[in-house]
C-alpha cells in the first residue's frame, strides 16, 4: 500500500465514529396537529418558530417538523394524532383548538404535548389545575371568553344609542356557546342593550342566522370558533351586506374586511408555546410547566369597513386600537 493511500484510510477510519454518532442522534421531531389547514395555519407555525428560537432552537438545524392538518374535519384528528405517537415525535404541539388538544391527549400519556386555546383548559378537561396541569401536557390559553362582556363594552362605545346587538354562537362548542351567551347577557343587562342570541353549527346555518336577523340588531359580535374562522371572509361580506357592526375576537376578521376585533393576539399565545416546547426539548417536564395566561390583548379597527357601513369612529375608540386598517 502506497503511503498516500494509508493516509487516506487512516482519515476515513478517524470519521467513522463520528459518522455513527451522528446516526445515532437525529434531530428530534415536532409534530404538530390543527383541526385547520395549512394555508390557515402558515402564521401560527411561524410564531411556535419565533418562539423555539427564543429559547436557542432553530428549525433544520435542532428539529424537524412534521405536520398533521384535519382540514377543518375533526374526526380526523384522532387518527392524525395517533399517527404522530407513531411516528415517536419529540412533543405535539396543537394549533388553536380544543378537539385538537384533545385528540393528542388521548393519544398519548407519554410524548409532551403544548396547546394554545381560546377557552379554559380546566373546564374542558385538559389539565387538572392552571397551576399544576400534571401529566404530559401544558401550554397557553388566550381565554377570550373571559372577555366577552368587553365585546359588548366596545359596541357600545362605538354606537351609544343602538339598543339591540345579537352574538353569533356555534352551539356544537358547548362551553365556549355558554360562556359567551352568560357574559355577553349579563353586560348587555348592565348597559340597557337587549342581546339576541343566533345559532349556526355549519355553513348553511350562517346564512339562516342571518336571514332570520333581519333589520332586528345594529351590532353583532362573533367569537373565533372553527368554524367562523373557515368563513371569516363570508361572514365579514354578511355584516356589511346587512349593515351589521360586526365585533370579532380575532384580528384576522378585520383583516379580511371585517369592522374590529378585540381579543388577546394568537400569534403571541402561539409563540409562548414555542418558548414552552422549546424548554420541554431541553429537558424540563410539561406537568411541571404552569398553563399561561395570554397578556397581550389587542385592538384592530378596520376604518374602510367602517366607511362603508357609513360610521365614524369615536376619537377616544381609535385612539385605544392598536391598528387601524385603512
Amino acid at each position: 500500500m502506497k503511503r498516500r493511500e494509508f493516509i487516506a484510510l487512516l482519515s476515513g477510519a478517524a470519521a467513522w465514529p463520528l459518522a455513527a454518532r451522528a446516526q445515532q442522534a437525529p434531530r428530534p421531531v415536532i409534530g404538530y396537529l390543527s383541526q385547520s389547514a395549512p394555508e390557515a395555519g402558515a402564521a401560527l407555525v411561524a410564531a411556535v418558530r419565533k418562539g423555539l428560537g427564543e429559547v436557542g432552537i432553530v428549525e433544520g438545524r435542532d428539529v424537524t417538523s412534521e405536520f398533521r392538518w384535519a382540514r377543518y374535519d375533526v374526526d380526523r384528528l384522532p387518527a392524525l394524532a395517533a399517527d404522530l405517537v407513531q411516528r415517536r415525535v419529540a412533543v405535539i404541539i396543537t394549533l388553536g383548538t380544543p378537539p385538537a388538544a384533545r385528540a393528542a391527549k388521548a393519544a398519548t400519556t407519554e410524548i409532551p404535548i403544548v396547546f394554545a386555546l381560546g377557552t379554559d383548559p380546566v373546564q374542558v378537561g385538559l389539565v387538572e389545575s392552571l397551576n399544576h396541569p400534571a401529566g404530559n401536557i401544558t401550554g397557553i390559553s388566550t381565554m377570550n371568553l373571559d372577555i366577552a362582556p368587553k365585546w359588548v363594552d366596545l359596541l357600545h362605545e362605538l354606537l351609544p344609542t343602538a339598543k339591540r346587538f345579537a352574538v353569533l354562537v356555534n352551539i356544537q362548542s358547548a362551553d365556549s356557546a355558554r360562556a359567551i351567551i352568560i357574559g355577553t347577557q349579563a353586560a348587555g343587562f348592565a348597559l340597557g342593550v337587549q342581546i339576541e342570541i343566533l345559532f349556526a353549527s355549519n355553513e348553511s346555518e350562517i346564512d339562516a342566522a342571518f336571514a332570520a336577523l333581519g333589520a332586528r340588531a345594529q351590532a353583532l359580535i362573533i367569537h373565533s370558533e372553527v368554524l367562523f374562522l373557515q368563513n371569516l371572509q363570508k361572514l365579514a361580506a354578511l355584516a356589511v351586506r346587512e349593515k351589521l357592526a360586526a365585533l370579532y375576537s380575532q384580528r384576522a376578521f378585520p383583516e379580511a374586511g371585517g369592522l374590529m376585533s378585540y381579543g388577546s393576539s394568537f400569534l403571541d399565545a402561539h409563540r409562548q408555546v414555542g418558548v414552552y416546547a422549546g424548554r420541554i426539548l431541553k429537558g424540563e417536564k410539561p406537568g411541571d410547566l404552569p398553563v399561561q395566561r395570554a397578556t397581550k390583548f389587542e385592538l384592530i379597527i378596520n376604518l374602510k369597513t367602517a366607511k362603508a357601513l357609513g360610521l365614524e369612529v369615536p376619537p377616544t375608540l381609535l385612539a385605544r386600537a392598536d391598528e387601524a386598517i385603512e
